[in-house]
């Protein structure tokens, strides 16, 4: 099974704008994110995902295609430049990143594919979590 990371959307007002963001950053089929240290657990990752949090809350996930030394001594999280809508758990926000274990991911909403606006809005899902709604 393989080993996922989480990661903030910083600076990403929603799962559109974070959609939006990949499409924008994509160079040569994929986006690099800069990170200060490869993980120690980069062998298990193949396959993996790396899911966003925004507003505390699970949202998507961008297939992890590697990572690469970016000559500066930082590497980058090399990613598919699209965000597959999952349901939204609560996530306590995090500086950098932090493994998942595949046991603890959320389901993909739909076939996948489905359009980031989807997906019920943060606030929402997290006070309907509160009262056992969902």
């Amino acid at each position: 099974m393989p080993l996922h990371m989480t990661k903030i959307a910083f600076g990403a007002t929603s799962p559109a704008d974070l959609k939006a963001r990949l499409a924008r950053y994509t160079q040569e089929g994929e986006v690099r994110l800069t990170t200060r240290y490869l993980p120690k657990r980069v062998a298990e990752m193949t396959g993996g995902s790396l899911y966003w949090i925004h507003a505390h809350t699970l949202i998507g996930r961008s297939p992890i295609l590697g990572f690469m030394e970016n000559g500066q001594g930082r590497y980058w999280i090399r990613i598919e430049p699209r965000l597959i809508p999952v349901r939204g758990i609560p996530k306590r926000a995090h500086q950098g990143w932090r493994y998942l274990e595949d046991k603890d991911v959320p389901p993909d909403l739909g076939d996948g594919e489905a359009d980031a606006r989807d997906v019920m809005p943060p606030k929402m899902l997290g006070e309907l979590m509160k009262m056992g709604l969902v």
